[in-house]
């Protein structure tokens, strides 16, 4: 790995597409927390901060947010106008919750909390280990699977789908259009990316809008017919928020969990540890062990000054969740699984007004699925080495290659 820090004036360059970065980030961390906690990323052009105590506060930090053209305008920020060929991403990017600030972000907020309230996720319980039992059935004899690709893939989409009221026979397609538009938040975006981009939310979008369309007239227990409602109330919701809405649940709502259940399975292969007792600290921890999420930005809404570094309205910063889960200022031996750490206060799922709105969801389906993969699979052990994908942002396996004994 290429790192080059320069302490005295707080710079760092390191390739994010690095394959011995994104393969194992966190020595890289260490070394920029203990020279410069609060560094100027070269490569990314902005300043990032990889302290626990500094990602925690600027998540919550109001005069920080996610989207900047509400207060200031292109020209005034120096920021050219976006190509034609990113139209159909850009539009849903427009109305998606992730990337709102309040008023419109709490409105859509509420509407969206109702389908994630613990109450609502704990009945999805027995669906979730019936699912991961029916998924294990097809491969337990053979002795060997992608546990990526076979297991991690197909329950969270599958969930989220069944969650939403979409078919859940497509969700193949599903990760398809999510794959290729969450690609826009890699390092290095190219304009076979950005064409790919627009082409998924061109479809993804078609494909909601006509399903809408069917779902009028025949409403079930599920989001999408709440939302539809919600739309119909008149003023809480319009046609492209509910789009929007229903992509963005669909993306973030499998994307991050996947990671998170492939790190989580590969952490403790690798560590020796096993489901035992209660499951939900154990889970806390392999969140903040390998996160699946390392790279979250925002923008500053006005000229600020946090330690030391002078911030103009409009400019960038990054927060290292990554970094800030593996801190031993807050986490003794953060490089080691403690199953039962407590406090752990990872920050894994954000913080802030753009806190996960999936991690009753996430926690629930990681805390059902660990322990009967290691129960239907005993010895289950890793097959070879499992690699990264190059895409730094979302921490995630390419593949989970294991094998066990029939």
């Amino acid at each position: 790995m290429k790192l080059s820090i320069h302490s005295n004036h707080r710079r760092a360059a390191l390739n994010p597409r690095d394959p011995a970065f994104f393969n194992d980030p966190y020595p890289a961390y260490h070394a920029i927390r203990d020279a410069a906690p609060a560094f100027f990323w070269e490569d990314y052009g902005f300043w990032c901060f990889a302290r626990h105590r500094d990602v925690a506060a600027l998540l919550r930090d109001r005069r920080f947010g996610r989207q900047i053209l509400h207060v200031a305008t292109r020209e005034e920020l120096g920021w050219p106008e976006p190509g034609a060929h990113l139209k159909p991403f850009l539009d849903i990017e427009r109305h998606s919750l992730l990337e709102l600030e309040p008023p419109e972000h709490t409105r859509l907020r509420n509407l969206v909390n109702r389908a994630f309230v613990s109450r609502q996720v704990e009945r999805l319980g027995p669906r979730i280990a019936a699912l991961a039992n029916e998924i294990i059935d097809r491969f337990q004899a053979r002795g060997s699977a992608d546990l990526l690709d076979e297991f991690a893939n197909q329950i969270p989409v599958v969930v989220i789908a069944e969650l939403l009221g979409v078919p859940t026979t497509m969700w193949r397609q599903l990760l398809d259009w999510s794959h290729r538009m969450v690609a826009m938040y890699q390092f290095g975006v190219t304009r076979e990316v950005e064409d790919k981009a627009a082409a998924a939310s061109r479809e993804f979008a078609a494909f909601l809008s006509a399903y809408v369309e069917e779902r009028r007239a025949r409403r079930a227990d599920d989001l999408i017919s709440r939302l539809i409602e919600a739309e119909e109330a008149g003023g809480k919701l319009s046609q492209e928020e509910l789009i929007t809405t229903c992509i963005l649940l669909l993306n973030a709502g499998h994307e991050a969990t996947v990671h998170g259940i492939g790190n989580s399975v590969k952490a403790m292969l690798e560590n020796g540890v096993k489901p035992s007792g209660s499951i939900a600290p154990l889970v806390e921890e392999l969140l903040r062990y390998d996160s699946p999420l390392h790279l979250f930005t925002r923008f500053a809404l006005e000229e600020v000054e946090y330690e030391g570094v002078r911030l103009k309205k409009g400019e960038r910063i990054g927060l290292l969740l990554g970094a800030a889960n593996r801190d031993p200022e807050r986490f003794p031996d953060p490089d080691r699984i403690e199953p039962q750490r407590a406090p752990n206060p990872h920050v894994a799922f954000g913080g802030g007004i753009h806190f996960c709105v999936g991690a009753p969801l996430a926690r629930l389906e990681l805390e059902t699925v660990l322990p009967i993969l290691f129960e239907r699979l005993p010895d289950l052990a890793l097959a070879a080495p499992p690699r990264y994908r190059d895409s730094f942002h979302f921490h995630g396996l390419e593949s989970l290659p294991a094998r066990w004994r029939t």
